[in-house]
């Protein structure tokens, strides 16, 4: 965002793919090939951090978040023991993996349709940073909260797209490949979905941070 209303996300994703995790991807799927389960197990381990990182965004809590990533999982199992070795070489694994994980949140949305709950809390991986006070990390968790409830009003594919390229920190060819739609398509909902937050976040978070700041300098000692 051009005028930021609160701390930039930091990236769940790790690094942009290059030469070296194309070699590591590479190894992966000819590790499937070869042995279905023992690959899985390690693509489980590569993977894991970003697909729950992506899960905690389209979730209640937590634990919704641990049971959406176990399931995305468990399908992409079961959708592997029918690919043969030239769909298993053609695979881009993170893409194909976060498909998966936003069907199922999608279809896990429609089942929760008829009881809607709160806004999923906007949050990353990683902890704080080392050093962070205690009022640092409230009014950082607090700003978290009004991110996600902010999220919650964009329409799925641009909370999606968001999500995926600002949060997770994926490159804008593997958002495309998620959102199933041409690079300057995915480009567009994240500009879009970028667009619709600026107002919002500037309507709702100043506000709350102009309290913040007046209860801190209400409680200095003269």
């Amino acid at each position: 965002m051009s005028q930021r209303a609160g701390p930039e996300p930091r990236s769940a994703a790790g690094p942009e793919p290059g030469p070296a995790s194309d070699e590591a991807e590479r190894r992966l799927r000819a590790h499937l090939a070869s042995d279905l389960d023992a690959g899985f197990a390690a693509l489980v381990r590569e993977h894991q951090r970003v697909v729950h990182s992506v899960a905690r965004q389209f979730s209640r809590d937590r634990s919704d978040a641990e049971d959406l990533a176990a399931e995305a999982f468990l399908r992409a199992y079961r959708a592997l023991r029918g690919y043969d070795a030239g769909r298993l070489d053609s695979l881009r694994l993170r893409p194909w993996l976060l498909t998966i994980l936003r069907n199922t949140a999608r279809n896990a949305a429609r089942d929760r349709a008829r009881r809607p709950d709160p806004p999923p809390a906007f949050e990353t991986a990683e902890e704080p940073a080392d050093g962070a006070s205690v009022e640092q990390e409230a009014e950082s968790a607090d700003v978290q909260r009004e991110l996600g409830a902010l999220l919650a009003q964009l329409p799925e594919v641009q909370r999606t797209a968001v999500v995926l390229r600002h949060v997770v920190g994926l490159g804008t060819a593997e958002v495309a490949e998620v959102l199933g739609c041409p690079e300057g398509t995915a480009k567009s909902h994240v500009s879009r979905g970028l667009a619709r937050l600026r107002p919002l976040a500037e309507e709702r978070l100043r506000p709350a941070a102009a309290n913040r700041s007046g209860l801190r300098e209400e409680g200095r000692t003269p």
